[in-house]
């Protein structure tokens, strides 16, 4: 069972006229997304890889029962179309713009949460259930690396994704369903959040977290840990070990603030937890095996 998109999930792209949205539709449109419409104001009446577009997401919607959103939208319009697909009864959406202004990004955080709405972003590369849907841009070679099984993937880096998970599939271990929580300084969902939902899933015995120096969104897996919101096995590699200290790295997520965020400290309270951390992604299949 997939914790966010299934093969029934009838997926929307807005800004599917586009370079990317054309692009990655087809891609999608591929690896088994049953991408039912496209909304691109102003475009109405056309179609991208046979799908038709639509002038506003009520619209598509209210044609189509699209229940999931995938945005290829810029920085600057993304807060607008986000709301515009929660307005029109939306409740997944992936948005993979990256720099959208934190003012806005935490409006869209606190009514994602009022709305019971899991929104995926910014700056993410996209969820996938592999062998059956994707939403996003993950390369179209993903069906190499990312193979189905029983480990749920969460991560913050879109680059480290590929590496981290190939090396897990490399000892044996597939994928039951991927988040790619995203590199902005305010994510829109967090790691704990998709924590309960892994938890509940019985096609899911154990996590994989792929975090970064900056932020606190590791230390609050291991608190989830403690407290026992989350029981099954958790490995995590965290990226940047070896950046100068002091000096900002990386995405706007990637920031050091009041003594947290330190990689060091991330895995000291992820062990403590009960957590097993690998130091490099080699490790990753070896600390599943123990």
């Amino acid at each position: 069972m997939s914790i966010f998109i299934e093969k029934e999930t009838r997926v929307l792209v807005q800004g599917i006229t586009g370079n990317e949205g054309s692009y990655w539709t087809r891609h999608m449109i591929e690896l088994g997304t049953n991408v039912v419409a496209g909304v691109t104001p102003g475009k109405g009446g056309q179609t991208v890889e046979g799908v038709t577009v639509y002038n506003t997401v009520r619209q598509a919607v209210e044609a189509t029962g699209a229940d999931a959103s995938v945005l290829f939208v810029p920085p600057r319009f993304s807060h607008d179309a986000i709301f515009e697909a929660l307005d029109a009864g939306i409740r997944k959406v992936v948005v993979t713009a990256e720099g959208i202004p934190l003012h806005e990004a935490m409006e869209v955080r606190v009514a994602a949460l009022a709305l019971g709405a899991t929104v995926i972003g910014g700056n993410t590369t996209g969820v996938i259930t592999p062998g059956v849907a994707m939403m996003g841009f993950l390369p179209y070679w993903i069906d190499r690396v990312y193979k189905p099984g029983r480990v749920g993937v969460m991560t913050r880096s879109g680059s480290l994704t590929n590496e981290a998970t190939a090396m897990m599939v490399e000892a044996g271990y597939g994928v039951s369903s991927l988040i790619g929580i995203g590199g902005d300084a305010v994510p829109f969902t967090r790691f704990v959040d998709m924590l309960p939902a892994f938890e509940a899933d019985p096609e899911t015995d154990a996590v994989l977290i792929i975090g970064e120096l900056g932020g606190t969104m590791e230390e609050e897996v291991a608190e989830a840990i403690e407290t026992g919101v989350f029981t099954k096995p958790l490995v995590a590699f965290i990226a940047g070990r070896n950046a100068p200290e002091g000096k900002k790295m990386g995405h706007a997520g990637a920031i050091i603030s009041g003594g947290k965020g330190t990689v060091a400290g991330k895995a000291e309270a992820l062990r403590a937890a009960g957590a097993l951390v690998a130091d490099k992604p080699s490790q990753i299949g070896e600390l599943f095996e123990q």
